[in-house]
């Protein structure tokens, strides 16, 4: 049974309109499981800004998914994914909330697949919660919250895969992924020497907005992602924005840091 560490995926927008590129189920090659997972999430200097918890539980074909970031400032970046995993990839429903100081603009998108349904909540001209709920024609290689279990389960040595993704604006609007394997890049744990695929997946806004973007610095940048690879594929780091014009940041597995009367053996 394979698991995974870091369910979630972030990702970034400015507009979006149609899309013009094709996309498509990723096959189930290894099966996501059980786990319990640690994560932190740092600013492109190396400094800790989160702790990040990932819980996972797997029921048959079906899975669900809960990454919790807590920000040193109090902020909270929430999301919790159902998918089943049949041939392929299926979701079912993602909750994704983002609030607190370290996001100018609070969050909060609830997708339901099987309803159709697409619920935003945002933050009104007057500061009082609104909410737009609207039936969505939503695709069915839909990737909210699955985009490290999709990476997971694509060949290095494999051309582009391309899948959807919905954002809110806050009028919820379909995006491509476009996910590209860069090779290898080395790494070490303990001193031991590891290979770490690397993938880099750039956001198509498609249509008009897809050409204006670059020429008004509004396009996204490309998210970079590692996996090892092998038997059981997993995933060891990302890089890249957590929402629209933010900084860089790094998402990695975490070290666990014991007492001092633990560390001598006491």
């Amino acid at each position: 049974m394979q698991t995974h560490i870091g369910s979630r995926f972030f990702i970034v927008f400015a507009c979006a309109c149609s899309l013009h590129l094709p996309a498509e189920s990723v096959p189930v090659h290894y099966q996501q499981g059980t786990i319990h997972g640690f994560l932190e999430l740092r600013s492109d200097d190396g400094r800790v800004l989160a702790s990040g918890d990932l819980v996972q539980v797997a029921h048959g074909d079906r899975v669900t998914a809960r990454t919790l970031f807590r920000f040193e400032d109090g902020s909270v970046d929430e999301e919790t994914t159902v998918f089943t995993q049949g041939r392929s990839f299926r979701l079912i429903s993602d909750h994704h909330i983002q609030k607190g100081p370290f996001f100018p603009h609070p969050m909060d998108i609830s997708i339901d697949s099987r309803k159709s349904q697409v619920t935003v909540r945002f933050a009104g001209k007057d500061g009082k919660e609104e909410t737009n709920a609207n039936h969505f024609d939503l695709p069915s290689d839909l990737a909210n919250g699955m985009v490290p279990v999709i990476v997971e389960n694509i060949p290095p040595d494999s051309p582009q895969t391309t899948v959807s993704m919905l954002v809110a604006t806050p009028k919820p609007r379909l995006v491509k992924l476009v996910i590209s394997p860069r090779g290898e890049d080395p790494f070490s744990v303990a001193g031991i020497s590891h290979q770490g695929d690397h993938f880099e997946i750039r956001i198509d806004l498609g249509g008009v907005a897809g050409v204006v973007a670059p020429l008004i610095g509004k396009q996204p940048p490309d998210i970079q992602i590692w996996i090892v690879g092998g038997d059981a594929p997993t995933f060891i780091r990302e890089q890249g924005p957590i929402y629209p014009e933010g900084p860089v940041v790094n998402i990695e597995l975490a070290r666990p840091a014991w007492s001092n009367s633990l560390e001598q053996g006491k």
